[in-house]
């Protein structure tokens, strides 16, 4: 089941698109801790608990992953082949949130598990009223398997 206080996962190399999405997160009220990782492999190394997240808690597997694509050591789209690939990780929700308008990678995300797509808006309060909208949605409404394989 979903923990409605859960962690959110947000993995993006860019330090504005990534404290605009933070300032996004703040304005909306959402309380929900936000744990920043800025490229792929961090990433990989924060959701499987190896390096500098060996010790990491349980309590804070993300509830939900906002996955840039182009990010530097790990690209975004191999990041979530792995996700889907390990019986641990395959049920979490990723939203891939990029700034790619690119066909391939809309495709691309879709045929290796992503949940949702969102082009991040250019304009600043689009861009906040997006994240209001995929907070509500994957934070309230979104029901979710328990990880480990059991009913929601």
């Amino acid at each position: 089941m979903c923990k409605k206080d859960g962690v959110i996962l947000l993995v993006e190399d860019n330090k504005d698109d990534a404290d605009l999405t933070k300032l996004a997160f703040q304005d909306s009220r959402i309380k929900n801790p936000l744990v920043h990782v800025n490229d792929g492999a961090e990433a990989l190394d924060y959701l499987f608990r190896r390096g500098a997240y060996a010790d990491r808690s349980a309590n804070l597997d993300p509830q939900v992953i906002l996955l840039d694509l182009k990010l530097p050591k790990v690209d975004g789209l191999d990041v979530l082949r792995e996700l889907r690939a390990n019986t641990a990780t395959k049920r979490i929700p990723v939203v891939i949130l990029t700034t790619s308008k690119q066909q391939e990678d809309l495709v691309s995300g879709y045929d290796r598990g992503a949940n949702s797509y969102i082009q991040k808006p250019v304009d600043f309060s689009k861009f906040m009223e997006a994240i209001k909208q995929l907070s509500e949605y994957w934070l309230s409404l979104n029901v979710c398997p328990d990880p480990a394989g059991g009913q929601p």
